[in-house]
């Protein structure tokens, strides 16, 4: 008796002008993985509606919620396939590189940095909150402070309770209200509040002084009157200051003196200043300014000397490293091109060892080689240097030798293959016309391999360019001179950017992004440059 064999399953054909994967029906596991990858997008943009919407940032909640609806609609469905595969690449794009690119470039047309991250609004709030003065007889309240966000990032409330009347309010800087819904303890402190989360007084010191969120915070509750934190109670108090939002103006009602805005110092930021130009506070406030970092770049003579300086040793840093670990590379390389040397393998991963090591312990250990007192380079040479902290050139010699031997491993690496690339048959005929081996590495072997090199020169120069961490990890962009604390000899631009963004003497983050879309600017023209030169080089070869 026969027995049937088992049969595949039978395949459907593809209708004429159906799609060919339409065909393949979903995977159960697939399918469960994708409704909860589509279920945790959406999520993730529930879970986060409420805190932007609490920050009031409009800008973020769009583009969330259009992100979170733009996967779903893209993986939810059978259809617009090749979009599954260029979405997570263009939204990797566009928020990890053009987002942080568009951020920088709109934060330097900003004066944003110490001293300018409080709006106008706060700013003006906190001037006439300090110069308030306490109202006799004033009533005194127990006072926490409250938020409808975040401990850390507010925005914050006053939930307050008159000591000798027992009532409770609610304030901020639009007003004071009644609270009805609370919980006081017997210290008559509020500890629960509806709609309020109540900071811990660790949490409340945190934000009170320096700058911080609470400095200066006060309650309108008249036309001079408000009320302010004193310590962990607050109190009513008058301020003779009135601020005339039509005409833009702060006047001290008992001198009669009228302060307007007016751009001082260094120019970027305003402060409420007099005729005779005696400022009423020190307290400046972000806003835009335009083009005005990008001038004060070139127009500034303690800036524009340094920055020019600075500048040319960051070229020459990128193209002395470049091209001195290329061609090391490239001779050792051309040295350990022969199968016929003995322990051939071992050699090449002693040379390789260095790249091997993460950067940053490299560079921390060269710079201990480099010291004056117990470092390797002075004892072997039986010198008294002082390499990093001595003048300028010697600091940038022991940059570069160090970048020399952390970077030829890289070009070892890639001039064995393209050395390995190189059609031997090329080498035979070279050598039937008589070419010597001198005439076969600079008329054949070199123009081949720096052909199939170059798009990785034209990289390592542009990474060398920005190698923030050869320079802060080895000498800290020193060493500095007295004349200028800010601009150090072994400065290149992204070194000294970051200075000025979150230096000692007071972070300039807008003035800061300045410099750094100038020097993406100078980047991307650099290795424009150089491609078109990679670009002639194919041509020839």
């Amino acid at each position: 008796m026969a027995v049937d064999s088992p049969s595949a399953p039978p395949v459907r054909k593809r209708a004429p002008g159906e799609h060919p994967l339409k065909i393949l029906a979903p995977n159960t596991g697939v399918l469960i993985a994708k409704v909860i990858g589509l279920g945790l997008v959406l999520s993730a943009a529930i879970v986060l509606t409420p805190t932007l919407l609490a920050a009031e940032n409009w800008f973020f909640l769009i583009a969330l919620w259009a992100i979170a609806l733009i996967i779903v609609a893209v993986y939810i469905t059978g259809r617009v396939v090749p979009l599954k595969y260029l979405l997570p690449g263009t939204l990797l794009l566009i928020v990890l590189t053009i987002y942080p690119i568009l951020l920088t470039i709109q934060t330097s047309t900003t004066n944003y940095g110490d001293g300018t991250r409080s709006t106008k609004e706060q700013a003006i709030s906190r001037i006439l909150g300090n110069a308030a003065v306490p109202v006799p007889d004033a009533p005194v309240y127990s006072t926490v402070v409250g938020t409808t966000g975040s401990a850390a990032s507010g925005p914050y409330s006053l939930l307050l309770v008159d000591q000798a009347s027992g009532e409770a309010f609610v304030g901020d800087e639009e007003g004071l209200e009644p609270l009805e819904d609370f919980v006081a303890n017997d210290a008559g402190l509020i500890t629960e509040a509806a709609g309020y989360t109540i900071l811990t007084r660790n949490e409340q010191n945190d934000i009170s002084g320096g700058g911080g969120a609470l400095d200066g915070f006060t309650v309108p509750v008249g036309d001079d009157t408000v009320i302010k934190l004193q310590g962990f109670n607050a109190m009513e108090m008058r301020t003779p200051l009135v601020y005339d939002a039509d005409a833009d103006t702060i006047t001290n009602v008992d001198t009669g003196v009228v302060y307007a805005p007016e751009r001082t110092g260094t120019g970027d930021r305003s402060f409420f200043t007099a005729s005779d130009g005696t400022r009423l506070a020190t307290q400046s406030w972000g806003e835009n300014i335009g083009m005005f970092n990008f001038e004060r770049l070139f127009t500034d003579s303690r800036i524009t000397g340094p920055f020019i300086s600075i500048a040319v040793w960051t070229v020459v840093f990128a193209l002395v490293v470049v091209v001195s670990s290329y061609f090391m590379g490239l001779l050792i390389a051309i040295s350990l091109n022969d199968e016929r040397l003995r322990f051939l393998r071992f050699f090449r991963s002693i040379i390789i060892l260095p790249y091997a090591i993460p950067g940053f312990i490299l560079l921390m250990v060269w710079a201990s080689f480099w010291n004056r007192d117990f470092g390797l380079i002075n004892n072997l040479l039986g010198l008294n240097i002082d390499w990093l902290n001595g003048s300028p050139t010697s600091a940038r010699i022991a940059v570069l030798l160090t970048q020399l031997w952390m970077g030829f491993p890289y070009m070892f690496l890639i001039c064995t293959g393209a050395l390995q690339s190189v059609p031997s048959e090329l080498k035979e005929a070279a050598s039937i016309d008589g070419a010597t081996g001198y005439a076969q590495f600079w008329r054949i072997i070199f123009p081949l391999v720096l052909v199939s090199t170059a798009p990785l020169l034209v990289a390592s120069f542009a990474f060398n360019f920005n190698n923030f961490n050869a320079i802060q990890l080895l000498t800290g962009g020193g060493p500095f001179s007295p004349d200028n604390p800010t601009a150090g000899g072994t400065d290149i631009l992204v070194s000294y950017t970051y200075r000025l963004a979150f230096g000692g003497a007071g972070e300039q983050i807008g003035f800061a992004s300045a410099v750094s879309v100038l020097l993406f600017i100078l980047t991307a023209v650099i290795a424009t440059i150089q491609f078109r030169g990679t670009r002639k080089l194919e041509e020839i070869y």
